[in-house]
């Protein structure tokens, strides 16, 4: 073989490698980085007018909750943490001699100050009737959401959406309102002619509308309560009749979880329910990571005590 030969087969195989490796620079350039994304959850249920800490009488709560402690730790997560959502599931009213002068003003407002990111309605909140949560919502400035109720020919009537989509960072999270049978619960001229419909239906429904929108993750706020000794419609029942649904964070049942439940919904995937007492007592922290796939893996679940340290 001539010496002209060989360099021509040499520089034909450089020139075939580059052009081979170019062609790969297109794929690597599309691949998805392998980057953990985190989330943390921080919610609180069943608050109850609950605006300054517990007296020092000596009871058993005694300097605990208060929305100024609240806010604090708020804030102090919000400086170590990127991203942050945070949720109430209900009963945001009644219960101090707050919501008996002012009718729930200053709990939206104290709920504005901290930041919410949405809440949803449970039975309390109509005990001033609909037209008063109404008026209340203006000072809240974050999204009620409620799937299940109609409140057509109401004071409420456009003033919910059945969920909403919060975009964390390129984490699309949606986040939907489930309420409590009213009937028999809060007297009729109170709830007027808001109508309840199916909880598991609405959820469905919603919970689908949000996957099809892209959520990496569904969250529902339930005011539902976690689970009873019948039949009735809980979070229990709930979170194992859905298909789409990640995360519950409950409401109603004022039951302080030491640790969040798990549950396996329709197609067999998991379904986590937490919820932290009442009266502001405690603050939920669910830290959840999210791999290059966008999968999701719950890290860690803290509650955070008011006035105490946190358990872990």
């Amino acid at each position: 073989m001539s010496i002209n030969r060989r360099k021509f087969l040499k520089d034909a195989a450089l020139a075939g490698g580059a052009i081979a490796g170019a062609s790969l620079l297109p794929v690597l350039a599309d691949a998805e980085p392998a980057v953990t994304r985190t989330l943390t959850i921080l919610h609180t249920n069943d608050v109850h007018s609950r605006l300054d800490p517990f007296p020092m009488d000596g009871g058993r709560n005694q300097g605990l909750g208060g929305v100024a402690a609240r806010a604090a730790l708020i804030q102090e997560i919000r400086n170590e943490s990127d991203q942050v959502l945070l949720l109430d599931a209900g009963d945001i009213f009644q219960g101090t001699p707050y919501f008996n002068m002012y009718k729930g003003e200053p709990e939206m407002k104290a709920m504005h100050m901290m930041g919410y990111d949405a809440a949803t309605i449970g039975n309390h909140d109509f005990d001033a009737g609909l037209e008063n949560f109404a008026t209340q919502l203006q000072h809240g400035g974050f999204p009620l959401l409620i799937a299940n109720y109609d409140f057509t020919g109401t004071p409420m009537d456009m003033k919910f959406q059945p969920y909403k989509i919060f975009q964390k960072g390129d984490l699309k999270i949606g986040v939907l309102g489930i309420g409590i049978e009213l009937k028999g619960l809060v007297p009729e001229n109170l709830y007027g002619k808001t109508v309840y419909t199916n909880p598991i239906e609405a959820a469905n429904r919603s919970a689908d509308a949000l996957r099809k929108q892209g959520c990496d993750m569904v969250i529902c706020l339930s005011h539902l309560g976690d689970k009873y000794d019948d039949d009735r419609m809980s979070d229990e029942i709930l979170a194992k009749e859905t298909y789409d649904i990640d995360l519950i964070i409950g409401g109603h049942t004022h039951r302080f979880f030491e640790e969040p439940r798990k549950y396996r919904n329709r197609k067999g995937g998991d379904v986590v329910v937490n919820q932290v007492g009442w009266a502001g007592i405690q603050l939920g922290r669910l830290d959840y990571s999210f791999s290059g796939s966008k999968k999701k893996n719950l890290l860690n679940a803290h509650t955070v005590v008011i006035g105490k340290k946190t358990r872990e």
